[in-house]
């Protein structure tokens, strides 16, 4: 029997649009502008002024904070402005703006390292916090202080989140088939890096070909299993996935570390493959670009920094009456105003939505069927969480775990009454947040 875990969904997920189609190099852009926040934890400052020549793989943003990453030009060319710039999250974010010279020149500092077997778990470390590199699954949370947990807690499991539930999105999918072994090189580093000798790969079994890819890779290596799993949303959750694996449960207000387990996602292992194949950081990534609402849906290989219309247009245009288009999936992503906004480390999809497909639901008086409360997945009741958000129950939504929610949208996905339970339970938790931080 399939691995799985308690509540979820089962949506459409239109992931034929990409899934059997191999990941092409995109152009290079001729202009990008790289945000110097692409991940959890504080902001980078900038190094580099207007008029600067920069190189690809140069350090342009400094991490000053333990919880940061630093942030290095994708291209070569010259810094024509640094400024606040439309961002993904909707708010205006301190960017360097580069302008391509189209030599694509790589900074003279870019070498490999030693092999893997010669680096120690610190240098390991000091690889991948120097190379930038962060979640890649959407969170963006800096990859060396997951694998720098306090001394209190040991950690004896890594596992490598190869779900991709989200609907549409095919980046991971696409990378485990093409580059198992890169997966794999990633995925021992972390191991070494953190003492740990039991690994597991998370793929969904509508993944058959990334399921053997996977299986292949890792013939030659002891103490790393590949486990198949039950197609269900959102199964890529890390609490969902270490449940359905080791069976262990995160604590409310917890962490993995909290039961001995690191999570780290396909792509990110693959980042840290190619820093120890090549020493170049964390300068582009696999983005879906799928939907009705494009004529030719691709899975790409992408510059941080390039705009989103430009990967729509590489991708043939608009397809019919653009209705929406989203960062990421149709669950957790977020959608845009602007074609101008840059793809981030933490972007795994661009969807469009055709205008036919989008449309505008009243929500109505909720009817107590509790089919919110069956789906969420961290057994929450988020009919009650809703409601406390619009009186401003803030302490109420609080005292029933509000701050656990993943944000998934299983509970609003399924409520017949059209309530915008995800939106409801987001607010009740920006606003705990920040009573907290007065």
């Amino acid at each position: 029997m399939l691995k799985t875990f308690r509540g979820g969904i089962h949506p459409p997920y239109n992931k034929e649009l990409t899934k059997h189609k191999p990941v092409e190099k995109a152009k290079l852009p001729q202009k990008v502008v790289i945000p110097m926040s692409q991940h959890v934890g504080a902001p980078c400052e900038p190094v580099v002024k207007v008029g600067d020549q920069v190189k690809v793989g140069q350090k342009i943003g400094e991490a000053k904070a333990f919880v940061s990453a630093p942030i290095h030009s994708s291209v070569s060319g010259k810094v024509v402005a640094v400024e606040p710039r439309p961002h993904a999250s909707g708010a205006q974010v301190m960017s360097v703006v580069i302008e391509s010279d189209g030599t694509d020149e790589v900074y003279e500092g870019i070498r490999p390292p030693k092999p893997l077997e010669e680096l120690t778990p610190d240098e390991i470390k000091n690889l991948i916090r120097e190379a930038g590199i962060v979640g890649m699954g959407g969170a963006g949370f800096p990859t060396q202080v997951k694998l720098s947990p306090p001394a209190d807690k040991k950690i004896d499991t890594v596992i490598v989140n190869g779900a991709e539930c989200e609907p549409y999105l095919t980046a991971d999918h696409r990378l485990m088939v093409e580059r198992s072994e890169d997966v794999v090189l990633g995925l021992r580093a972390i191991m070494k890096a953190t003492g740990v000798s039991t690994a597991y790969i998370g793929i969904e079994d509508n993944k058959p070909d990334a399921i053997e890819a996977m299986k292949e890779a890792i013939k030659n290596y002891s103490g790393i299993e590949v486990v198949p799993l039950a197609t269900k949303y959102p199964q890529g959750g890390e609490k969902q996935l270490i449940n359905a694996i080791t069976g262990r449960e995160v604590p409310s207000g917890g962490l993995p570390m909290d039961v001995g387990v690191i999570v780290d996602n396909a792509g990110t292992c693959a980042a840290i493959a190619n820093v120890l194949k090549t020493g170049m950081p964390l300068i582009e990534r696999i983005t879906t670009v799928t939907g009705a609402g494009v004529k030719e849906p691709k899975n790409i290989l992408v510059r941080i920094g390039t705009p989103v219309w430009e990967l729509i247009e590489q991708c043939g245009g608009f397809a019919g009456e653009p209705g929406k288009v989203i960062m990421g999936g149709p669950m957790m992503g977020i959608s845009q105003s602007l074609l101008e906004v840059p793809v981030m480390k933490g972007t795994s999809g661009v969807l469009v939505l055709q205008k036919s497909e989008v449309k505008a639901i009243e929500p109505m008086p909720c009817i107590k069927c509790a089919r919110c409360v069956d789906a969420c997945p961290i057994h929450l009741l988020p009919t009650y969480l809703g409601k406390f958000a619009e009186r401003g129950l803030w302490d109420e939504a609080e005292r029933y775990h509000a701050l656990d929610c993943i944000e998934c949208g299983c509970c609003a996905y399924v409520c017949p009454a059209n309530i915008p339970l995800t939106q409801l339970i987001r607010l009740a938790k920006n606003r705990i947040l920040a009573s907290k931080k007065k």
